[in-house]
């Protein structure tokens, strides 16, 4: 869009002065070109018009992508009903089976009453998922699905699946105008689409793991992201400025409101707008503004969420908190010299951080808040800062999603030239950052002066939204290090930025003068030239690829988990309580509706304590023990897994057996070196020796099921409930 204005005004090859050269580094022309009256021409009207059908068409055609490769991988449409709720797996079937609770229900009403007031997702607790979970999308979807007039020919699974798809064409087009407005040309919106759809391994994974929160989340995310680069943006009236924070505000209340790791997000972008605000890179009203979106989205989802504690006791919120309340206090920041300034920077940060511990363990306190411990304590053992042997902490130290980022990860996003645009753009930015940082600390007299009057006044400026978006990939690429499953905020932002990189003008001017020949008309050529290069490129490289990856056809086959879940629904009443692992038992609750001990949202203190007692089954421990364990946990059925009594798929020290034999102070099985303070277990494997059917183990289990993955063991209960078990015993005749 800007290359449009600039080819208006260009009438031959001549050197540009020092003017013209400033305005390259910094632009403040209006993004469209426009005739003397302010009115669009038709030329900027078609440009924009074919901008915005490339990016819906990318957009719709990641979308599609995806949802044929869910139903090649599959055979979706040709599988039972209960084969496509299995295919649910781990977290995913726990959340979709609210969606199917809410369709279920007798009324809407009756079903958000059912949510609020649950009683099979833990048994014997109530507890309110509105306010422990985050599944208002299933609420919206379920309501969705019996309001409209779609019932009669798409089925509530498709209705479902395909919502969380056509959130993908949210998010592509989401990052398309990202970087349209960072580089003024849809080109680089083109660029980035393409890039996500050819990385899809790393940008989403969204095919095999429909439900997971971050599926509904991320596409949100990239809109605040999107506002967030509008609103920093020069020339923006008034009126504009409060449309664009209305998005914002609403963009990130649904991202809020549609994962539960909303709070760690948003104090990582809290982070990169106090960084913003220390190098005087926007301005205060901006920094004010920012801030005060984040606080207003948190407190919306903590009354949406029935006043979740998590929330008000969040380190976000506190860093907010703290970093107004030390701004407003504290005169006179960014005045003085550089050294000076320094100090005052220091101190300010320190204060800010102290001041930010302070509320936060204030507010734990008063809220007596430990639900969020488990990832702190997976943050200190990551880092080698707290105990190893912690069992929540190890759960997900041993997972590969929460290890390092594997390098081959650079090896495919450099196989489709993203890795090389993108290197170059971030460390040509952070240098002229670093430049731009020290000209802001040196100079005294700009304090109180606009942005855009300090820009025009020197040869080298960052605009604000270009210095936001080279904070936020380099704040959320360091996570992506640490973190392997936090790669997904950062690698389709990725694409965005190195895109800006590929079709922003800074980086072309920056060359181009240094070879002393920067024209408008060479800048405009190479502009529009390499990102057309490069998708060629692309095209011939991928497009084959492309087409004989959705072309491959499988099929969902896994009888074991079928026939469990088969004779779980004919053979068990419908109350009956069951115990195993996590993962297994979220499949349990979607395919049959049964009652469980513990479920994968891991995100509550009792919830941790009593999966840590359940999981005693693949522990050194007696039958009566784990009989006791089970019985309080208010169990009638436990289900064994073989996957995970034998497990290969870990090493040594982070099988599931292994995790739970240093948390009970046990040796580990298997050669090896073991801790000198860990002692030999006086009783052997529970999920090993229940197999032999010794008297110690009859007394207390029975066999009811099994196959050759799963075995079920109904408990035995003392005299006292003898009744009780008659009863559904007799409930289970008449239903056979």
């Amino acid at each position: 869009m800007t290359a449009l204005r600039q080819r208006k005004g260009s009438k031959g090859s001549k050197e540009p002065g020092p003017e013209v050269l400033s305005q390259r580094f910094n632009p403040s022309a209006e993004p469209l070109e426009r005739s003397s009256d302010g009115v669009w021409t038709w030329r900027t009207v078609l440009w924009v018009a074919v901008g915005w059908i490339v990016g819906i068409s990318l957009g719709m055609l990641c979308c599609i992508y995806v949802a044929t490769l869910h139903e090649n991988d599959l055979w979706f449409s040709n599988i039972k009903e209960v084969e496509r709720e299995i295919s649910f797996r781990t977290e995913c079937g726990l959340y979709y089976s609210y969606y199917k609770q809410m369709l279920r229900a007798p009324s809407i009403q009756q079903g958000l009453s059912e949510l609020i007031n649950d009683n099979a997702t833990e048994s014997m607790r109530t507890i309110n998922l509105l306010q422990r979970m985050n599944i208002y999308q299933e609420v919206v979807l379920g309501v969705l699905y019996r309001i409209l007039p779609v019932q009669a020919y798409l089925e509530p699974v498709y209705f479902y699946i395909y919502t969380v798809f056509s959130l993908q064409a949210v998010y592509v087009i989401a990052l398309f105008i990202t970087s349209w407005l960072l580089s003024g040309s849809w080109l680089a919106g083109a660029l980035t689409g393409v890039w996500y759809i050819l990385n899809r391994v790393d940008t989403t994974r969204v095919e095999f793991t429909i439900s997971l929160r971050e599926n509904w989340s991320l596409p949100f995310f990239a809109l605040q992201i999107a506002a967030i680069t509008c609103y920093l943006r020069p020339h923006l009236k008034p009126i504009q400025q409060k449309v664009v924070l209305w998005l914002m505000f609403l963009a990130t209340l649904c991202f809020c409101l549609t994962w539960q790791f909303n709070q760690f997000i948003l104090l990582v972008q809290a982070l990169i707008i106090f960084t913003l605000d220390c190098l005087d890179l926007i301005s205060t009203e901006q920094v004010t503004c920012l801030y005060l979106v984040q606080v207003s989205s948190l407190l919306c989802v903590w009354l949406l969420q029935f006043c979740n504690s998590m929330i008000l006791g969040s380190l976000a919120l506190s860093f907010i908190v703290a970093a107004l309340f030390v701004k407003h206090f504290q005169r006179g920041l960014k005045t003085g010299g550089l050294a000076a300034r320094l100090g005052k920077l220091l101190l300010h940060t320190v204060l800010v951080l102290a001041l930010t511990i302070t509320i936060n363990y204030l507010a734990k306190q008063a809220l007596q808040l430990r639900s969020d411990e488990h990832i702190f304590k997976f943050i200190k053992s990551k880092f080698g800062l707290g105990p190893t042997r912690d069992f929540d902490a190890s759960l997900y130290l041993c997972e590969e999603a929460f290890g390092l980022l594997p390098l081959d990860t650079f090896d495919r996003l450099a196989g489709t030239l993203l890795a090389y645009p993108y290197l170059v753009t971030l460390i040509v930015l952070l240098v002229m950052l670093a430049l731009v940082t020290l000209a802001n600390l040196c100079d005294s007299s700009a304090v109180g002066r606009p942005l855009k009057g300090r820009c025009e006044a020197r040869p080298i400026c960052m605009r604000a939204d270009v210095a936001y978006n080279l904070l936020h990939t380099v704040f959320f690429g360091l996570l992506a290090f640490s973190t392997m499953r936090m790669k997904y905020l950062w690698t389709g932002h990725m694409c965005a930025f190195a895109a800006y990189g590929v079709c922003g003008k800074e980086l072309w001017s920056l060359c181009l003068n240094m070879i002393h020949c920067n024209t408008k008309t060479k800048l405009r050529l190479i502009r529009y030239t390499l990102p057309l290069v490069i998708l060629g490129f692309l095209y011939y490289k991928f497009w084959p690829k492309l087409m004989t990856e959705v072309s491959e056809l499988r099929e969902f086959y896994d009888p074991d988990t079928v026939e469990l879940m088969t004779w779980i629904s004919s053979k068990t009443p419908k109350k009956a309580v069951f115990a195993g692992s996590m993962q297994l038992l979220a499949g349990i609750k979607l395919c049959t509706g049964r009652v469980l001990t513990n479920h994968p949202h891991y995100e509550d203190r009792a919830l941790r304590e009593r999966t840590k007692q359940v999981y005693q089954i693949y522990a050194q421990q007696s039958p009566e023990e784990v009989h006791g364990i089970l019985r309080a946990a208010g169990a009638d059925f436990v289900v064994m897994e073989d996957s995970i009594c034998y497990e290969r798929r870990h090493g040594r020290g982070c099988r599931l057996r292994d995790l739970l034999d240093l948390a009970n102070g046990h040796i580990m099985d298997g050669p090896g070196d073991n801790d000198p303070d860990l002692v030999h277990a006086s009783h052997p494997r529970f999920c090993e020796s229940i197999k032999t059917d010794g008297p110690a183990y009859t007394a207390l289990f029975t066999r009811v099921f099994q196959n050759k993955t799963f075995h079920v063991y109904k408990l035995k209960r003392g005299k006292k409930r003898a009744k009780a078990d008659r009863e559904p015993v007799a409930m289970k005749d008449k239903t056979q």
